[in-house]
């Protein structure tokens, strides 16, 4: 299984061998428990669903949910996913561990998040417009512009950017080369920077289009 489950604790910097510093994201990666096996007979395809242990667990649960822990032999987790799995998965059984040695350094993953709310956003932050002129009595500063014309369509076609909600939306970064893995400590350590807050769960995978 090339996939785990974590969580964003933030950014650092490290040194290289030769001085280089080298900007990392650290990332809670694991342990993890396997809940539930999906089958291809059964369910059409090939998965495992893992979830991130925590301490304390999750106390807002039903008793079906409860019951869904309790086969595992895990406590009830937050933070679930699926994984697909593959001929190189070997036997996978429910209840196995997953944890951070998946990875080595020099892997390269794709890092999954959700990213940070900014609510209601303008177009000029939400869509990079360049904005009109800032000089004295322009009166066009931050505005979209023309939408559409009025004679005809007569309407706004679908897909126009404007301004609206931003942000809380699902975000890989592929191909992110992991730096230094902490076993021990339950981390790995990725060049560069990853969707979300500081705390926000993430979820590690094996890259799927890595770079030659």
């Amino acid at each position: 299984m090339k996939a785990i489950l974590g969580k964003k604790l933030g950014m650092t910097q490290i040194f290289t061998e030769n001085g280089d510093v080298v900007p990392v994201t650290v990332l809670k990666a694991g342990p993890c428990v396997v809940i539930q096996l999906k089958t291809a007979a059964k369910d059409g395809y090939d998965a495992a669903q893992i979830g991130l242990v925590e301490v304390p667990p999750s106390r807002r649960t039903t008793k079906p949910i409860e019951g869904h822990f309790k086969r595992a032999g895990a406590n009830p987790a937050r933070f679930l996913r699926e994984v697909r799995l593959d001929a190189e998965a070997g036997d996978v059984k429910v209840g196995d561990k997953v944890l951070a040695d998946i990875f080595a350094a020099n892997d390269t993953v794709d890092v999954i998040g959700t990213s940070k709310g900014r609510g209601f956003a303008g177009v000029q932050k939400r869509h990079h417009f360049g904005g009109g002129d800032g000089s004295h009595g322009s009166m066009f500063h931050r505005a979209p512009g023309s939408i559409g014309s009025s004679a005809f369509p007569s309407r706004v076609f679908k897909g126009m950017r404007a301004a609206g909600h931003m942000g809380v939306d699902r975000v890989t970064v592929r191909n992110m080369r992991v730096v230094r893995v902490l076993a021990e400590d339950n981390a790995i350590l990725v060049e560069g920077a990853v969707p979300g807050p500081d705390g926000g769960y993430v979820m590690v995978r094996k890259a799927r289009a890595p770079r030659k």
